[in-house]
Order: structure tokens, then sequence, then C-alpha cells
């Protein structure tokens, strides 16, 4: 056992989660559950310190500004960039259209994505237009970097990849992602959606353009996530959005816009979803994401073991993966998997995840997935050892 490991065994902090007391809630990567600490933080917003922001002149809306800037700049330090560098959006989806829709391609037409991809990092890129290739994967579910730098040419604007896989939890050597695609003058966006909340992301370290992730992924509120982008690519984009607060100057004849990022955020933002993803930013820092990453890791570790004993049991995914274990029962419909572990207090993800390409290529409709997080603990892999020994009973 690794030091990583011993300081993950540690990590007792169920008890700060009121909605999952006598639960075992193993579906974190659809949506994690909230820690007391950023139920506090929205609660006391909306009923103590509440105003709107960059607006008025009176102290409280000061003091609410101050408090949602401060929050910009913990999303923004959380991975390793600054403050002006970082646009609230709605979630990690509307980031990504965001991009889809500004970035300055020029004759560049081509986007790379790969056969993993979220529907979020499909969909946008073919609405704005762009030529869209596909990377495969090795055979253990990992985005082929080899086949990417085949792949890229200089038609190339974006390579938009995953950094863990919301299906298989494979993790991205994002590094080389940045070089290869650097090399043929592409840029690299990230969807930090499920690594945000398990590893330590750098952005600087990484040498990524854009990396984007959702609030209620890293247990915080919903209808709140990040653009992080380079200062000066920033600049280089039109607004998306029209209204209030993204303005310099506004006449009939002819409007100026703000600088980012305030050029990207158009009316009255989501004020205190801003300060329930600080809440959340600092109550995951001072747990440690190394410590989160291990604890996650050795519970996928122990559950894949025991997993892999059960017959008629496919697991798909590489074997070290950041707290997401996918698999199939054969003659179970995954749905079916869902519905009877639910009666045994058991909640997980059935279906294809949206990752319908990721489906076809692992040649199933759908997966039953696992995903843990900093609350996750043995209780919650024995609970679902037994509810799976239910489905096999009742299954045949």
């Amino acid at each position: 056992m690794n030091v990583e490991t011993q300081l993950a065994s540690k990590l007792d902090v169920r008890g700060q989660f009121p909605a999952i007391a006598g639960w075992h809630y193993l579906d974190s990567a659809v949506s994690a559950q909230k820690p007391q600490a950023v139920i506090d933080a929205i609660t006391n917003a909306y009923a103590r310190d509440y105003a709107s922001v960059h607006r008025g002149v009176y102290a409280r809306s000061a003091s609410m500004t101050t408090a949602y800037e401060e929050a910009r700049a913990a999303a923004a330090g959380l991975i390793g960039g600054k403050a002006e560098e970082l646009v609230f959006t709605r979630g990690a989806t509307e980031a990504i259209n965001l991009v889809a829709r500004t970035f300055p391609r020029g004759k560049r037409n081509r986007v790379l994505l790969s056969q993993l991809e979220h529907h979020s990092n499909i969909i946008p890129w073919q609405l704005a237009g762009y030529d869209v290739d596909v990377c495969p994967l090795t055979h253990d579910g990992q985005i082929d970097l080899d086949a990417a730098q085949a792949m890229l040419t200089e038609q190339h604007a974006i390579v938009a990849f995953a950094h863990v896989s919301n299906v298989l939890g494979s993790i991205l050597d994002a590094r080389r992602a940045a070089a290869i695609a650097h090399h043929v003058g592409a840029k690299l966006l990230l969807d930090g959606c499920q690594a945000a909340p398990r590893l330590s992301v750098d952005v600087g370290a990484i040498g990524c353009d854009y990396y984007t992730f959702s609030g209620h992924k890293l247990y915080g509120p919903t209808g709140i996530g990040v653009l992080w982008g380079r200062a000066e690519l920033l600049a280089s984009m039109p607004p998306w959005q029209g209204g209030g607060a993204m303005i310099d100057r506004v006449s009939f004849e002819q409007s100026t816009y703000a600088e980012p990022p305030q050029r990207f955020e158009a009316g009255t933002p989501h004020i205190v979803g801003a300060i329930g993803l600080h809440a959340a930013v600092d109550w995951v820092r001072d747990l440690g994401l190394r410590r989160i990453h291990a604890h996650e890791a050795a519970l996928v570790a122990t559950a894949r073991d025991a997993l892999g004993k059960i017959a008629g049991l496919t697991l798909f995914g590489p074997a070290e993966s950041a707290g997401i274990v996918s698999f199939a029962l054969d003659g179970v419909h995954p749905h079916d998997v869902g519905t009877i572990l639910d009666d045994e207090g058991v909640a997980i993800r059935a279906g294809h995840h949206c990752a319908q390409p990721l489906m076809e290529w692992l040649g199933v409709p759908a997966t039953a997935r696992v995903s843990f997080a900093a609350h996750s603990d043995d209780s919650d892999v024995e609970a679902l050892l037994k509810g799976l020994a239910t489905v096999k009973r009742i299954f045949g």
C-alpha cells in the first residue's frame, strides 16, 4: 500500500452529507451529493447575504460582488488558472458550446474528438459546423494518442478530449495531448467534468488552451460551471450572448463590449451558484484532491477485484481508473440491474451515459456504472455486491 492509499484510508466524511444517510449513493459521476458546508453557504447566501452584483452602490451589493469575484478566483485557482481567465457558465455543456460558436478558427474547420466523448463534447461542434474526426481508443479504453498524432493536420482548429471518461474512468495523458495538438497549430480543449472532482489539475503544467467543468459534479450546486481559457484566446473571441453586464457602451447605432471574462456573462449571473461553487472548491481543496483520488482508486480496485469474480459479468475500461467502474451482466439489461439495486438501497447509473458512440465501440446498448466519491466507503461496495447477488438470484 503506497503513502497516498494509506492517507486515503483515513478519509471519513460520510457524516458531512445529510442526503445520503442510510443510502448507498454510487452515482457521483452524474451529479455529486452536497456536503453540509456547501448547503450552508447556499442557505446563508439567500437567507442572510443576498443582493445583486456589479450594479448596486450599497454595502451589501458591494460585499456580494466581492464574494462573487472571490468565487471566480477560487474556481480558477483550483485548476491553476487566473481569475481573469475564468468565465462562469451554466455548466460545462454551455462552456463547450461557447467555444464551438466563438473560437476564431479562420480557414481551419476540423475538430478532433475521441470515441469516448460525452454528447456534450460532440453535438456543439456539429451544430457549429465543424468537420468532425474521431480518434480511436486503445484496447482498454484509453484515447489512442498515437492515432491522434497521425490524424492531426493543419486543417484542425481544435482537439477536444475528455480528461477523464465518464463511462470508463480512463485518464487522458493531457500533457501529451496538448503537445500533439500544438504541433499542428491546433488548440486543446479538455472536458474536465470527471477530472476536476478527482484529480489535481494544473492547466499551466498541462499546456491546454481551454478547460471546462461543472459545479454540480464537484459537490457544488447545479446551474454553475466554468470555462477557463488562455487570456489571449478569450480576448480574440466575440460575445456569444448579448444583454446587461457584458457591455462597455451601448447605443442604437453601435455597441462595444466588456473585456473577458465579463464579455461572456450576459445578464444577471447565478450569484448564489457561484457562492456555492466557492464553498465546494474550498471543501475539496481542504480535503485534498490527491487524497480523494487515492481514496476512490482504492475503492475502484476493491470493486473491480470483487466484480471480476462474478460469473457472466464483463468489466469495461482500464484497471486503474478515476473513481468509475462500468460493467455488464450477461442476460440482464443494465436498467434491470439498476432497478433491483435501487430496491436494495444502492443507487447506480444504468444506460448509455450520454456516450452512445462509446457504447457502439463496446458492443453493448448500455452499461451499469458505479462511480465513487469522497464520501464512499467499503460499505457501499459491500451493498453493491449484495445487491448483485440478488440480481443473479432473480435472473437465475
